[in-house]
C-alpha cells in the first residue's frame, strides 16, 4: 500500500510540473487562418461576458475540399492558463463536446480549401463560470490529439479598472519606454488578503513573451488597489506596426510593390521594409498587429470567397544579427516565434526574407528580435522604439477567494 501511495504522489508531482499554459495556436500544417471574436467584431479581443446575449466565433480553414469530421473541447483554465481544478460539469452546461458542423467549400478560389466556423455559447454548451478558456479542435474524436486550439474568456464583471500609458517612465524621460499606470476599484468583491486573492496580467499588443503577470499593487487604500510606480510596468514603446492590404489583386496598397500570378497562384511581394535608423518618431494608423479577412471582390462572403497567396517579406540588412534572430510578429502568426514566422538571411542578397501564405485581407506586422537564450522579444532593434507609440494594453484582473477553487475573471480593461 506504501508503494502505492509513494507512487501516487511521484505522478502528482510529474503531472504538477508538466502543466503547460494554453496559447492560440495551430498544430496542423492544413488549418489556417484560425480565429476567435466577438460576434460582429474585427477588432476587439475574444473576450464576452458571462451570462449575456454576447457569442463568440471562432473560424478557420482547412486547405482542401475533402470532407473532415472535426469536433471540439472546452477546458477551462487558471489565470495562468494552465487547467483549473474544475470537472467540465462544474463549468459547462450541456454537452461537453460537440462536433462543428458548419462549413462551406471555397469559391472561385486558385487555393481550395474548406471554411468551418461554429459559435460560443450555443444550444449545446454554455458557461456556468468566469475566467479564462482554451476551445481544442480535432478530428476523428481523437480528442488528445488537438489541430488547433483558440483561447478566450469570459468576464464576470464586479471591478473597475481606470489606466494611463505615459512616456516619463521611472527609468527614463520620454524617450523609447512607456510605463502603465492603473488602479482597481473593487466595488464591493470581498477580499480579505490581496496578495494572495487577485491576480492581474497584463499583455501588450496580445503578446505572450513580454506580458506582466504576478505583481503587486503598490499600495492599498480601501476597496482601491493602485498599481503605480512599479517597474515591471515599463514596456518597450516600439514602433507603430508596419501594414499591407491584399484584399485584390487588381490594386497594389501601400507597403506593396507587386502582385502577379505565378501559376497556379498568386505572389505579393511587399516593399522592403528598413532598419530604423532615425531617432525621429512618425505616427502611422495601424491597428497594433491585428488582421482583418476581407476580398473586396466578393459577392457574398470573403470568409470562403477570399483567395490565398504568397506573401514575401524583406529586409535588408548588410550582414546577419549574430546574437539573435529576427521574426515576423502580428496577430496573424499568434505572436509565435518560430520556424514558420523567423526570418531567413539570404548572404547573395544581403537580406532577411519569409514567405507566408496569407488570405486576402489587411494585415499588421513587426520585425522583432529575439537575442540568444531569450524568449522575450524586442521591436527597437529594427523598427526603433518611441514613447510616443500607440500600443494597446490590455489588462485582467482575477480573483481567487479563501476557499475557493478557481480564478474568475472580475475585470477586463483596454487602453491605447
Amino acid at each position: 500500500m506504501r508503494k502505492v501511495l509513494i507512487l501516487l504522489a511521484i505522478i502528482i508531482y510529474i503531472n504538477g510540473f508538466s502543466q503547460q499554459a494554453f496559447r492560440t495556436a495551430v498544430f496542423n500544417p492544413d488549418i489556417r487562418t484560425l480565429q476567435i471574436l466577438p460576434v460582429g467584431e474585427k477588432y476587439l479581443p475574444p473576450v464576452i461576458t458571462l451570462n449575456s446575449d454576447e457569442r463568440l466565433e471562432v473560424k478557420f480553414d482547412e486547405m482542401s475540399h475533402e470532407a473532415h469530421n472535426y469536433g471540439y473541447k472546452i477546458t477551462h483554465c487558471n489565470a495562468d492558463w494552465t487547467p483549473s481544478g474544475l470537472l467540465t460539469t462544474e463549468y459547462l452546461s450541456g454537452y461537453t463536446t460537440a462536433n462543428i458542423t458548419e462549413y462551406i467549400l471555397s469559391q472561385n478560389t486558385t487555393f481550395l480549401y474548406t471554411h468551418y466556423r461554429f459559435q460560443l455559447p450555443n444550444n449545446e454548451i454554455q458557461f456556468k463560470v468566469s475566467g479564462n478558456y482554451v476551445v481544442q479542435i480535432y478530428e476523428d474524436n481523437q480528442q488528445d490529439k488537438p489541430l488547433a486550439q483558440a483561447c478566450f474568456s469570459i468576464v464576470e464583471p464586479r471591478v473597475s479598472i481606470s489606466a494611463k500609458v505615459r512616456g516619463n517612465t521611472d527609468t527614463e524621460l520620454n524617450n523609447r519606454l512607456q510605463q502603465l499606470d492603473f488602479e482597481v476599484v473593487l466595488n464591493g468583491v470581498n477580499v480579505r488578503e490581496a496578495s494572495t486573492e487577485v491576480k492581474v496580467l497584463i499583455r501588450q499588443n496580445n503578446r505572450i513573451d513580454n506580458e506582466v503577470s504576478g505583481i503587486q499593487a503598490t499600495y492599498i487604500s480601501g476597496n482601491k488597489l493602485s498599481y503605480i510606480n512599479n517597474k515591471e510596468l515599463i514596456f518597450e514603446g516600439g514602433n507603430e506596426f508596419h501594414r499591407f492590404d491584399i484584399s485584390s489583386v487588381y490594386a497594389a496598397s501601400e507597403g506593396i510593390d507587386e502582385i502577379k500570378y505565378v501559376q497556379p497562384h498568386y505572389e505579393v511581394f511587399l516593399t522592403p521594409d528598413k532598419i530604423q535608423t532615425s531617432r525621429n518618431y512618425m505616427h502611422e494608423f495601424d491597428v497594433n498587429g491585428k488582421f482583418v479577412i476581407n476580398y473586396q471582390e466578393a459577392m457574398s462572403d470573403s470568409n470562403y470567397e477570399a483567395d490565398y497567396m504568397w506573401v514575401n517579406f524583406s529586409l535588408p540588412a548588410n550582414a546577419p544579427f549574430f546574437d539573435g534572430q529576427v521574426y515576423l510578429g502580428g496577430d496573424f502568426n499568434y505572436n509565435l516565434y518560430d520556424g514558420r514566422t523567423r526570418m531567413m538571411y539570404d548572404n547573395a542578397n544581403q537580406q532577411y526574407y519569409q514567405k507566408v501564405l496569407l488570405k486576402q485581407g489587411g494585415y499588421n506586422y513587426q520585425h522583432r528580435f529575439v537575442p540568444k537564450n531569450s524568449k522575450k522579444a524586442f521591436v527597437e532593434r529594427i523598427d526603433g522604439s518611441y514613447w510616443q507609440t500607440g500600443n494597446e494594453y490590455s489588462i485582467y484582473i482575477y480573483h481567487r477567494g479563501w476557499g475557493e477553487r478557481y480564478d474568475k475573471l472580475v475585470g477586463v480593461k483596454q487602453i491605447q
